[in-house]
């Protein structure tokens, strides 16, 4: 489910902020690497709650369970935390995928360059 939604957002945003940033930017690897930038933002938004109900799910001690599942990890941070219990640590989050996204897309970008394919 994570992944699916972190490649979703990865390359339909590096898309979309590249067609938005065109005019301001120049073009090549300047304009890819705000364009990977901004994905890796939105990125963050999208996959951050998944993460932190990843992560508790996977934190709880084995002998006595918090949480019987996804959908009450979920209900659970909603109620004790509120809606944004879900973005906890968003900063460490982004500042994870933000470098691996702009390195990912870039040499993507440039490898089809190399290849005589064109840029998306």
């Amino acid at each position: 489910m994570r992944a699916m939604i972190l490649n979703a957002t990865k390359m339909a945003c590096y898309d979309t902020c590249k067609q938005m940033m065109k005019p301001f930017v120049p073009d090549g690897v300047p304009l890819q690497f705000m364009a990977a930038f901004s994905a890796g933002f939105f990125m963050t938004c999208t996959v951050s709650p998944f993460d932190i109900i990843r992560t508790r799910l996977m934190n709880q001690p084995s002998d006595a369970k918090l949480y019987s599942g996804f959908g009450d990890c979920a209900m659970k941070i909603f109620k004790n935390e509120g809606p944004l219990g879900f973005w906890k640590g968003f900063i460490p989050i982004w500042s994870r995928f933000a470098p691996t996204t702009c390195l990912q897309l870039i040499i993507f970008e440039q490898l089809r360059g190399a290849l005589g394919l064109k840029a998306m």
